[in-house]
């Protein structure tokens, strides 16, 4: 039995400790996305070091204003390093703004058109913007997965319909999160990836710790609930899933 973390940020911890802990947990494939043009060259090599992780490259939408011409630049070089299987994390934040909004969506385009060009999938984080971000994704002609997703089953169906996977990360857990619950229960199992977004998001048992990849046997163990199967089921859907999207194989 085996499990992914689509989505951990491995380059805000101890990389080393987590992937080994993850390890003895059976979880045997990471995906380290960057948020930044400093934090995206550690993404790499992490995934360069180990044969179980890979990388994605891109400006979170908090530092979509510091996404210059020539940083961009750099993440498109970066883009096609081995071991890096999509753009992200990006995509539009109106919580915090700490990037305008017409900054914000300038630079997520952009980045959709970087990951059509090298034909990879994009990570998509979305905060209160999720009419924008469905409209950009719906006229985009992309690929790719809504992280930590916390929108309704609306929303996800129309996603799914164009071919995104929806991940879910420890919020699901939550117990103020039943409508969440139903919306993970809803979807075709084919289309739901599980992540920590390490080092946030600790799922329940482990809430209010910083997270890590270990625990996203708590989200898997969840869904098997949910979707009234065994856990070894939902671990090897999710794997397929997570290797079908990123277009790899996990040792």
């Amino acid at each position: 039995m085996i499990f992914t973390d689509s989505h951990c940020h491995l380059t805000m911890s101890n990389a080393e400790a987590n992937l080994t802990a993850a390890r003895a947990t059976a979880v045997r494939g990471f995906v380290v996305p960057a948020t930044n043009l400093k934090d995206a060259p550690q993404a790499v090599a992490i995934a360069q070091q180990n044969a179980d992780v890979w990388s994605a490259v891109g400006f979170h939408p908090h530092d979509a204003k510091h996404c210059d011409e020539a940083a961009f630049a750099e993440i498109a070089r970066l883009a096609q390093e081995d071991r890096v299987v999509a753009i992200g994390e990006i995509g539009l934040d109106y919580h915090y703004m700490h990037s305008e909004r017409a900054t914000q969506r300038e630079v997520f385009e952009r980045h959709i058109d970087l990951a059509k060009r090298l034909d990879k999938p994009v990570i998509v984080h979305n905060r209160e913007s999720t009419d924008d971000m469905v409209a950009i994704l719906g006229r985009s002609g992309a690929r790719g997965i809504l992280h930590s997703y916390t929108e309704s089953l609306d929303v996800a169906k129309q996603l799914v319909d164009q071919g995104f996977l929806i991940s879910f990360s420890g919020i699901v857990t939550f117990r103020n999160a039943e409508p969440l619950r139903e919306v993970a229960k809803a979807l075709p199992h084919d289309m739901v990836l599980i992540e920590t977004d390490t080092p946030y998001l600790a799922p329940v048992p482990y809430r209010g710790r910083d997270n890590e990849p270990a625990y996203v046997i708590k989200i898997a163990e969840l869904l098997a609930k949910l979707w009234d199967v065994p856990l070894e089921r939902v671990a090897e859907q999710t794997t397929r899933n997570f290797e079908r999207i990123f277009g790899v194989t996990v040792p």
